[in-house]
């Protein structure tokens, strides 16, 4: 384990809001599952920037990977896992197969998305570096972390695009809405082309 991951991993253990989902996460017993978005990159930069734990947190993000990308089969999962947690967690938990992601994401985002063949390959297509990052807890207590992308944007408070992928559609929103919560983030721009 890298000092990064370890670092990463100590500031998922202090916010009992992650650790919390993360249990009841693994309770469901999901093929393929993480904890990813959000719900990761902002633990830490509240951990950096001084900021109390849950701080900005909208929602927690939950991929799991299901060959079947039927609607039926998935909303079976979606409030199965709704009903293992209390509120406000089970308004805040959104859980989605990332087999079907390929299904809805052009209509909803405009761009294309080639099919995955598990949940952290998911993470390599995720807009900016800092945003691919994550965590498992697994059965052994351990938490497992997948950064395919690597930590050093999401420790550095650095926004940048993804180098694997075009720069998303809603990049300046997205920027905007990060740095509205954490001002102290260092953008690096896309080039021009």
């Amino acid at each position: 384990m890298s000092d990064l991951e370890a670092r990463l991993v100590e500031i998922v253990r202090v916010d009992s809001g992650l650790m919390h989902v993360l249990r009841g996460i693994r309770d469901q017993d999901l093929p393929d599952w993480r904890i990813f978005s959000g719900a990761v990159y902002q633990s830490v930069w509240n951990a950096l920037t001084g900021r109390p734990a849950g701080y900005g947190v909208r929602d927690y993000d939950v991929g799991y990977f299901d060959p079947d990308t039927s609607w039926d089969a998935e909303d079976v999962i979606i409030k199965r896992v709704a009903a293992a947690f209390d509120e406000p967690f089970r308004s805040t938990v959104e859980v989605r197969n990332q087999a079907r992601v390929p299904i809805w994401f052009p209509a909803h985002f405009g761009e294309p998305y080639d099919p995955l063949s598990g949940t952290d390959e998911a993470l390599e297509r995720f807009v900016s570096p800092a945003f691919a990052v994550g965590v498992r807890l697994e059965r052994d207590d351990a938490i497992s972390v997948a950064a395919p992308l690597g930590l050093d944007d999401i420790f550095a408070l650095t926004l940048r695009p993804n180098p694997n992928r075009g720069v998303a559609k809603d990049w300046a929103r997205v920027i905007e809405r990060a740095r509205a919560r954490w001002p102290e983030l260092q953008v690096v721009e896309p080039e021009e082309t």
